[in-house]
């Protein structure tokens, strides 16, 4: 019989369990109730996994902050500057890695591949030792085994391990791997004696392109993984094909490997050849990515090559990947109408249909029916009514070259720009929102229940944002944000106000540590019926004479961070969200807002995982970005905003945007991100963030001079902006007010050294 199982589970709880516990541990440092609610989460979702109908459950796929800190904290990878808080206190130890405390900065974070979770980046150095430190894999599968559960340990694989860390003195990480076998070795073999049939190790870098070095590398590390005491090994991949790694994977000595055939249905076929006949086929055919349901048109084909090239006991039918990227429970969304509810699927409905899939090949007549009832679902949402608009579709079709173009060049905008925006040197601005207090947060429940009307909400938002340009004005900052008081959230803000969207009550997902997201839901074809930000950026820009930046999520984003319809192509998803976001820019410059920023944090996350893929996203999403920015005037100044990215590979993508000012995240590597613009001459203004906002920590004075002496060893002084690396909205107050008097009084020190 085909077994089930699945690569890892959300972690944060149905209520968001998780970001409670956490944030209540931060503000009170009492531990006890941080462990219980972990520990409770944990067994609660192995409970639902067997309910659902999984064979084998995931366990150390659990993580209080990130499963990458967690894998350097195993094997002692941890910088000097944080053992002597880890031994005295291992859990402030931990989140001091993860977000920094007052004295010590925290470890760089960056995205997990092309997806919105960020990852910490484990610090190595050339003489980095390693050693197994506590075994919290085994620990967790102890736990299942208590509750009578068949569980399979999680770990990032070695080489996924290394090539996902930074080394703070320039050598190759991969130099490393000597050191850290022994210490993998040592925990396989601790699990091994401890009964544990089987371990997952991820190594998703194996669906990336891969010098001769790395390809070697993977022999020398699942050679010595295979030769002591071990539980079998299932090695997984996701995010895309294995491609030419393929011949590589197969000469391993595994005894399991996982596929992606959501990403990648196309290396089936090649996979079924080129395994050895004794390892398991762990085939990913539900989305572990995505909301919808699976076709069973599409699922079904591919299941059905399987069972005649391998026995069903070296067959398992899983996810694409960890479920981490997707809500726990569909059956909540009671508010959603009942024909797009039908048609979800979130983390507990995939493990149910990876069931019914393999009851179904096992010959059981109801779950066939099931599927077939399935099936005829998918196709019939396809001829729902706004899944396909005439008008959009029409205006898509119509849309010429110049639609991508500003009135003139970059260099020529900059210099009307100067004149017309009279700012100084080293200007300073914010990336848009403010604290989220929760006096508003409380204020728009309020309103969503009907316990405030709209004119008492109205002036809640208005007071709030008047408190914010004064408060701007008085530390000086030179061009100004309305606070985004109104806003939930950067892309479920627009999805709201935008046809083609809905919008879930309990859809959360974890973007890192305690933050959360709830991703919109694109379902049909997107326009915008009305103005969404105009109103409240021009009474914004009547309380003050400094210019007031309009703030917009850009289509790319949008289209990242929103859970997509699977019946169109992204790009034409992107194409109708420029669409309508371009119609919001042109009224907020006819509105007199003279600065615009686009935000594309997730430009950089959506690059496919293979080379030879970047040019054709890119050009797509350039494309959308420039529509979306076309036409506006030469004095409207166009500013983007990109976070948590290495930007060398596509630094001339990046410059591809023609925007007049981009702002990027830079303080955690300490301005390192800058070496992008050494080799690249880039044309435009650019804002490298001065200090951290998603850590509790305020910098000095001093601090943000040193980081902005360093960005001018790089940046001419004419192109530096000064401001923080993100928005504001997850910080308070007191923490807000003094770094950004700090910044302020650090860029007019630097002006004075210019001067």
């Amino acid at each position: 019989m085909t077994r089930t199982t699945y690569l890892g589970f959300p972690r944060i709880g149905q209520r968001r369990e998780l970001k409670r516990a956490l944030e209540t541990y931060w503000r009170n440092g009492y531990a006890t109730s941080l462990l219980d609610t972990a520990r409770e989460l944990r067994q609660r979702h192995w409970q639902q996994a067997k309910t659902a109908g999984i064979d084998t459950v995931a366990v150390n796929d659990f993580s209080l902050y990130d499963h990458v800190l967690d894998t350097a904290l195993l094997f002692d990878a941890v910088p000097e500057r944080y053992r002597s808080l880890l031994r005295s206190d291992p859990l402030a130890g931990y989140f001091a890695m993860a977000r920094g405390n007052r004295e010590l900065h925290a470890l760089e974070m960056t995205k997990w591949f092309d997806t919105n979770y960020h990852y910490l980046v484990p610090e190595l150095h050339a003489r980095q030792r390693f050693q197994l430190t506590h075994n919290k894999p085994l620990a967790e599968w102890m736990e299942a085994q208590a509750l009578n559960l068949d569980a399979r340990p999680v770990l990032l694989g070695p080489i996924s391990f290394l090539r996902l860390s930074k080394t703070v003195d320039g050598s190759d990480a991969l130099t490393l791997l000597d050191a850290l076998l022994p210490a993998y070795v040592a925990l396989l073999e601790e699990l091994a004696q401890a009964g544990v049939p089987w371990v997952q190790l991820d190594e998703p870098c194996l669906v990336q392109d891969l010098d001769a070095a790395t390809q070697h590398a993977y022999v020398t590390a699942y050679t010595a993984l295979a030769i002591g005491p071990s539980p079998r090994r299932l090695l997984t991949t996701y995010f895309g094909s294995l491609g030419d790694n393929l011949s590589l994977v197969a000469g391993l000595p595994i005894d399991g490997l996982h596929v992606d055939l959501v990403r990648a249905p196309e290396q089936l076929d090649a996979v079924l050849s080129a395994l050895p006949e004794h390892v398991v086929l762990s085939a990913g055919v539900i989305d572990g990515r995505n909301i919808w349901r699976s076709d069973p048109a599409q699922v079904r084909p591919l299941l059905a090559k399987i069972p005649a090239r391998r026995h069903s006991d070296r067959f398992w039918l899983a996810p694409s990947c960890s479920l981490l990227h997707v809500p726990i429970d569909a059956t909540h969304e009671s508010a959603l109408p009942s024909d797009l509810r039908n048609g979800l699927a979130f983390a507990q409905q995939k493990l149910e249909e990876l069931r019914l899939y393999a009851d179904a090949l096992g010959g059981d007549i109801n779950a066939t029916h099931a599927l077939d009832k399935q099936a005829m679902y998918c196709a019939e949402r396809q001829r729902a009514p706004g899944v396909k608009r005439p008008d959009v579709r029409a205006r898509m079709h119509a849309l010429s070259s110049q639609a991508t173009l500003r009135r003139s060049s970059l260099a020529h905008r900059l210099r009307v720009q100067a004149n017309a925006l009279a700012l100084p040197p080293l200007p300073t601005t914010t990336i848009g929102s403010f604290p989220q207090t929760e006096s508003l947060r409380r204020a728009r429940a309020d309103h969503r229940a009907g316990r405030i009307d709209d004119d008492a909400y109205e002036m809640v938002l208005r007071e709030e944002i008047e408190r914010v340009i004064r408060f701007q004005e008085s530390i000086d900052l030179d061009v100004l944000v309305h606070g985004e008081p109104e806003r939930n959230d950067m892309v479920e803000y627009f999805g709201e106000q935008l046809d083609g969207f809905a919008f879930t009550r309990h859809g959360w997902v974890q973007s890192y540590g305690s933050r959360c997201v709830k991703p919109p839901i694109i379902w049909g074809d997107v326009a915008r019926p009305k103005p969404m930000t105009v109103r409240w950026s021009r009474y914004a820009q009547s309380l003050t004479h400094k210019p007031v930046k309009g703030m917009l999520t850009g289509p790319v984003t949008v289209l990242q961070w929103s859970f997509v319809r699977d019946d169109l192509s992204r790009e034409e998803v992107c194409l109708q969200l420029a669409l309508a976001l371009r119609d919001e820019v042109h009224d907020l410059e006819a509105a007199g807002i003279r600065v615009i920023q686009i935000d594309e944090p997730a430009l950089r996350e959506g690059l496919p995982m293979r080379r030879t893929e970047h040019a054709a996203y890119l050009d797509w999403a350039v494309r959308c970005f420039r529509i979306t920015a076309g036409g506006t005037s030469d004095t409207t100044q166009i500013h983007t905003h990109m976070c948590y990215s290495e930007f060398n590979d596509i630094i001339e993508a990046v410059a591809a945007l023609d925007a007049d000012v981009i702002s990027i995240e830079s303080s955690r590597s300490r301005m390192e991100l800058l070496q992008a613009f050494e080799a690249f001459s880039y044309p435009g203004s650019i804002g490298p963030g001065v200090y951290d906002i998603h850590s509790p920590r305020v910098p000095s004075h001093e601090e943000m001079v040193n980081l902005l002496e360093r960005a001018l060893a790089v940046l001419d002084p004419g192109q530096l902006w000064v401001n923080p690396d993100c928005g504001l909205k997850t910080r308070g107050w007191a923490e807000t007010e003094p770094a950004l008097v700090a910044m302020v009084g650090a860029a007019k020190a630097v002006r004075r050294t210019l001067a």
